[in-house]
C-alpha cells in the first residue's frame, strides 16, 4: 500500500515519503504564488485555486493569504467565503459545504502524532528501519456554516449545516446541525432558531432593509 494510501485510510503513514513531499510541495508553492497576487488578479487566482484544491464550487473567494497542505484532499462547494489566513491541514479528506463563511485565521487541522515522545520519534518497521510516522482523520464540515475569527477544527470532527462557531473556539467533537457553539473546548449553547432572525433586531436594521 502507498503512503498516500495509508494516510486516506486512517493508517499510520510516513510524512517524509518522496510522493507526499512532492504533493506538498507543489500545493505549498501555488499557495505562495496565490499569496504573491492581488485581489483584482481575479484570472490568475481562479487558475492557482483550481490547482490547488480537489474541487472548489462557482462563487467561491478568498481572501488570502492562504495556506493549504495538500489541497487535492479537500473539496469546497460553492459561494465559499475564507478570510485572512485560512490554514488547511488536509493529510485526511477535508469537505466543506456550499454557502460557508469562515472568518479571519481559522484553520482545519486533520493528523495526529504520537502521544509518546519516542513514538514521535520513530517508529520500526518489520525490516528494522526507522521510520517517523503520524496518522490523520477526516473532517467533514456541512452547508450555510458561519464560522468567527480564530477557530480551530480538529481531526475527525463533523459539524452539520447551518452552525455557527463562535469566535476562538477550539472543536474537538461533533457540532449538531443548527448549533450555535463556542469556547475551547466548543459546546453547543443552543439550537439557532427562527428568534435568531434580523426582524426581532430593528436596532440594527437601515430604513430600506427587508427580511425575505
Amino acid at each position: 500500500m502507498q503512503e498516500e494510501e495509508k494516510l486516506l485510510s486512517g493508517l499510520l503513514f510516513c510524512p517524509g515519503d518522496e510522493q507526499l513531499r512532492k504533493i506538498k510541495l507543489r500545493t505549498h508553492n501555488l499557495c505562495a504564488r496565490f499569496n504573491q497576487t492581488t485581489e483584482d488578479e481575479t484570472e490568475i487566482r481562479a487558475y492557482l485555486l483550481s490547482q490547488i484544491f480537489g474541487a472548489l464550487g462557482e462563487g467561491s473567494f478568498l481572501q488570502g493569504p492562504i495556506y493549504i497542505h495538500y489541497g487535492v484532499h479537500t473539496q469546497i462547494g460553492k459561494r465559499f467565503f475564507g478570510n485572512f489566513n485560512l490554514t488547511i491541514q488536509d493529510d485526511a479528506r477535508v469537505t466543506i459545504g456550499d454557502d460557508c463563511n469562515f472568518g479571519p485565521n481559522v484553520t482545519i487541522v486533520t493528523p495526529i502524532h504520537p502521544m509518546v515522545p519516542e513514538e514521535r520519534r520513530h517508529i520500526l518497521t518489520k525490516d528494522g528501519a526507522k521510520k517517523r510516522v503520524c496518522y490523520a482523520k477526516p473532517v467533514t464540515i456541512g452547508n450555510d456554516c458561519w464560522f468567527g475569527a480564530n477557530v480551530v477544527v480538529c481531526p475527525g470532527v463533523t459539524i452539520g449545516d447551518g452552525c455557527v462557531i463562535g469566535a476562538g473556539s477550539v472543536v474537538v467533537r461533533d457540532i449538531p446541525a443548527n448549533s450555535f457553539a463556542a469556547g475551547n473546548p466548543c459546546k453547543v449553547i443552543r439550537t439557532i432558531t427562527e428568534a435568531d432572525s434580523l426582524k426581532y433586531k430593528p436596532q440594527v436594521l437601515g430604513e430600506d432593509d427587508r427580511i425575505p
